[in-house]
């Protein structure tokens, strides 16, 4: 994968579709097919989307029905999937990382997804109690088991990059990290990430713009309002401008929004339509905390 030659320029993250307050599945099936009409072929997920305790890969079995049903052609669409996180039902996250847990999650997840080699796997956080290496090394294994057939990290430093670079060289083809106009502390990652040729994959990019502002030092001024304020001049969402914005930060980006709706995908995708203005990246940037 190199930057947004191989998939669509924005994915679809389809975390909401099986956690909590989930849609049902017809409204689910629908969305993942809203994304597919609107030229999405990055479908994003994890192991650990799910809801209650007892159901881990909920959302990649959903996702693994919802070719069936579609009836158009998918063979271009590419799943990325994650293990290494755990949900035990009681609103808690737990991070296992080691060889072992990730090269059975794995198998269990090609498994759900109804393929013989996951597209994209990435870990999805670091094990403070494994070693990194040992925990990149396991994807370097899946890699030359043929068990996935590109790797990916997430929520990591440049350090981790730059060693798991080392590990697994051009095998390497993500990173996702946190990454929104309000939340930005991923910079440097992603300075590195459109350096060594990695996509970036920002998880909660629409972080800060579902509110009309952002209570700052001065008081609600900030970045909500300034995406408001130039989605109305245009006549579009917020949320529009904000992945337009996303866009222009590097060639690097694919923007992961979730979405629980079909409207709402269907509005997402649309934002490879805006080319903002010299004038409008002005005013964004000059809203922009840091």
């Amino acid at each position: 994968m190199r930057y947004r030659t191989a998939v669509s320029a924005i994915g679809l993250g389809a975390m909401p579709l099986s956690t909590e307050n989930r849609p049902d599945e017809t409204q689910a099936i629908a969305t993942i097919h809203a994304a597919l009409d609107a030229g999405v072929t990055l479908i994003d997920t994890a192991d650990s989307y799910h809801w209650h305790a007892g159901e881990a890969g909920h959302n990649e079995q959903l996702i693994a029905r919802a070719p069936a049903r579609y009836g158009g052609d998918t063979s271009d669409v590419l799943v990325a999937t994650k293990g290494g996180r755990g949900r035990p039902g009681d609103g808690s996250r737990t991070v296992t990382a080691t060889p072992t847990h990730l090269k059975q999650a794995a198998e269990a997840s090609a498994k759900r997804l109804g393929v013989d080699a996951i597209g994209l796997y990435q870990l999805h956080k670091p094990d403070p109690a494994v070693p990194w290496a040992e925990s990149v090394g396991a994807l370097s294994e899946l890699l030359d088991a043929g068990t996935v057939r590109a790797a990916g990290i997430s929520n990591v430093t440049t350090d981790q990059i730059l060693q798991a670079h080392r590990i697994l060289g051009d095998k390497l083809a993500s990173v996702q990290n946190q990454y929104s106009p309000a939340v930005r502390d991923s910079e440097a990652e992603l300075r590195l990430s459109t350096r060594l040729g990695l996509a970036f994959l920002p998880w909660s990019p629409l972080g800060g713009i579902l509110r009309s502002s952002l209570d700052g030092p001065s008081g609600p001024t900030s970045v909500g309002t300034a995406f408001h304020r130039i989605a109305t001049g245009r006549g579009v969402s917020p949320q529009r401008i904000a992945l337009a914005w996303l866009l222009t930060r590097s060639p690097a980006v694919i923007p992961i929004p979730g979405a629980g709706r079909p409207a709402s995908i269907t509005d997402s995708a649309r934002a490879v339509e805006i080319t903002l203005s010299t004038e409008e990246l002005g005013q964004l940037e000059e809203a922009l905390p840091g």
